[in-house]
């Protein structure tokens, strides 16, 4: 059961987002059947609009107003058609996503399936018009090469491809890949590229 916490000023919107997930039996919204305590802690994704959320505290955990604070664990899915909200959500979360306001019912409840795994979602739109007329990636704790690796790693090229991309070795790949992961304290390609998208160091 994925439990879900609707962090929404609007009783419409509210109303709502409760009715539609509803329609899901594996997403149960927990507003009303955990006190606060519980709610801080359970819910294993978060839903609000970009007029209710805060990212004044990037490094602490969700805060909107005078609604209840989540764990920062929880993933966070945020309701909004400016991609600017895009980069402030790599900042402040873990696992977060980020949709338009007009998105479908398929989509929405699509998207808490993925965040409840640990992906990032989000449209097309949003996600590459984020990179606009903003400042360039950087590269975090990585190399030159290192990103030019994690983002052909990204992209799903095996180190083979990579090392005929790039004109090195693929031994010379592997190397490269495992510094990432120990850098980036992950195991995998899906953990590196996660950090990578949080971290605003690559970009899809």
């Amino acid at each position: 059961m994925i439990r879900v916490l609707l962090n929404v000023s609007s009783p419409a919107l509210r109303a709502g987002l409760r009715a539609l997930l509803s329609s899901d039996k594996t997403i149960k919204v927990v507003n009303d059947s955990l006190d606060e305590d519980d709610l801080r802690s359970e819910a294993d994704v978060v839903i609000t609009s970009a007029s209710h959320a805060s990212f004044s505290e990037p490094s602490s955990s969700f805060r909107a107003g005078n609604e209840v604070e989540p764990a920062s664990s929880a993933a966070t899915l945020l309701l909004s058609d400016d991609p600017l909200n895009v980069r402030e959500m790599r900042r402040s979360f873990r696992v977060w996503g980020v949709l338009p306001t007009d998105v479908s019912d398929e989509e929405l409840i699509a998207a808490v399936h993925a965040l409840s795994q640990g992906l990032i979602v989000g449209t097309v739109t949003l996600l590459f018009e984020s990179q606009l007329d903003s400042e360039p990636l950087s590269h975090g704790p990585l190399t030159d090469r290192e990103s030019e690796v994690l983002g052909l790693l990204s992209k799903g090229l095996a180190n083979k491809q990579i090392a005929a991309a790039l004109g090195i070795s693929e031994h010379t790949v592997k190397f490269h890949v495992s510094s990432i992961y120990t850098k980036l304290d992950v195991t995998n390609r899906t953990e590196a590229m996660r950090e990578g998208l949080r971290g605003g160091w690559i970009a899809l």
